[in-house]
């Protein structure tokens, strides 16, 4: 079995990334390597990147949460929780005006998931049955419309 080298070229040359003069935002490997991407809700990593993007040199954001939710797409609960949930997880500090980006801590920290013990738990925090839940809920209002 003979193996074929991968060329590590550019495959356009001509759109290789620059910085130009301009500020440059970057995510370490060790984001997704050591697990912190996938500790991550969606709107958590949607809140990282863009504070990502947005920060200074110094990892540091001005933006208002009201720019930040229209910037996302998100309501201000999402945007709260994407929030804390970065300043829970040691990647972000927020003094209640400015953000910053923090340097990686050594490892991620998450809280592990609460075990589902009654059926107020299963409809409000297990995916199958939310899904289940919205399903029927969908089926029952399609009935409801039939001539």
């Amino acid at each position: 079995m003979t193996r074929h080298r991968l060329s590590r070229s550019p495959i356009v040359p001509s759109r290789v990334r620059s910085i130009n003069g301009q500020s440059f935002a970057f995510i370490q490997h060790r984001f997704l390597r050591d697990g912190f991407f996938c500790h991550l809700t969606p709107d958590e990593l949607r809140l990282y990147v863009f504070l990502v993007l947005v920060a200074d040199r110094q990892g540091m954001s001005f933006y208002h949460y009201d720019r930040i939710c229209a910037v996302l797409e998100v309501g201000v609960d999402d945007y709260l929780d994407a929030r804390n949930g970065l300043i829970e997880k040691d990647l972000v500090a927020f003094d209640g005006s400015r953000f910053q980006v923090l340097s990686l801590p050594e490892r991620p920290q998450f809280r592990p998931q609460r075990p589902l013990r009654t059926q107020q738990d299963l409809e409000d925090h297990d995916p199958a049955t939310v899904r289940a839940a919205i399903l029927a809920s969908l089926a029952d209002a399609d009935e409801r419309h039939e001539p």
